[in-house]
């Protein structure tokens, strides 16, 4: 005959033993997600108020989110009354194993954190890094993202670029244009060297400090004449091109001929 009482004083037991260490887990697993929510919430406005770089307060939410949520886990275990050290013995093996795997991506990841501690570009900046240059549009945990001038999007994983040169053009409010013209040798080069310096002047974009140079060197094919100026990093673009335009033009005025060379049948400038 089945014997009920005995299967109830069982159950009866069971759940008196671990019914509350259940009800207790639970009860620690949604209050700490709530004081994590909160936690989290107060970092962010924290960062945000301190002007904290806006490519790092994503990483820092996630890694600290992350963290806080593995501790909650574990004090959830802890409360049911499981082992925490055969545990994390279990979770040791596979996270070394999952390393072994993922040893690229470790890489990024290490080169994102360097990234995001040293600074060495920001969201917004021009670089050139990788061959490749562009505007960083985001910078994640594995990869920054380039924007380049005709429109293309580049991933560049962050192991690599974390290692290699990279050259920020945008790290520096003033920046040095420089304008490359050869001309004649049977040219009067005193008469040219004024010509730019006259153009110079007239530009109200170009610093005075550090003064403008304009310098001669000479060539197989002429006389180089280069002129090296000053100005704010938004405006060398504009005024490298206009000082080509305005310089030439002010040399076919003057009957200052510039140096051409001929190759396959092609004369070129």
């Amino acid at each position: 005959m089945f014997d009920y009482q005995k299967y109830r004083d069982v159950l009866t037991t069971f759940f008196v033993s671990y019914g509350i260490k259940f009800i207790g887990a639970l009860v620690l697993l949604f209050i700490g997600l709530w004081i994590i929510r909160v936690l989290i919430d107060f970092i962010t406005r924290q960062m945000q108020k301190h002007d904290v770089d806006p490519s790092l307060q994503p990483f820092l939410r996630n890694v600290l989110s992350i963290g806080l949520r593995i501790l909650l886990i574990l004090a959830v275990i802890s409360q049911l009354g499981m082992a925490i050290t055969s545990i994390l013995a279990v979770l040791g093996s596979a996270g070394l194993a999952v390393g072994l795997a993922l040893q690229g991506s470790l890489s990024n990841f290490a080169g994102g954190v360097l990234i995001l501690a040293v600074k060495p570009f920001r969201v917004g900046d021009n670089i050139e890094a990788q061959g490749v240059s562009g505007k960083v549009c985001m910078i994640n945990v594995l990869h920054t993202i380039i924007k380049t001038p005709d429109n293309k999007t580049i991933y560049i994983p962050n192991g690599p670029l974390a290692n290699s040169t990279i050259t920020n053009f945008d790290l520096e409010t003033n920046r040095r244009a420089e304008v490359r013209i050869v001309v004649q040798y049977e040219n009067n080069i005193d008469l040219a060297k004024n010509l730019i310096r006259d153009i110079v002047n007239q530009d109200r974009r170009i610093l005075s400090d550090p003064t403008p140079q304009v310098v001669s060197e000479n060539t197989d094919l002429g006389i180089a004449l280069i002129t090296r100026v000053w100005a704010a990093r938004e405006n060398i673009g504009g005024i490298t091109n206009d000082l080509h335009d305005l310089i030439r033009a002010a040399f076919a005025q003057n009957n200052i001929t510039i140096a051409i060379r001929q190759t396959d049948g092609i004369l070129k400038k």
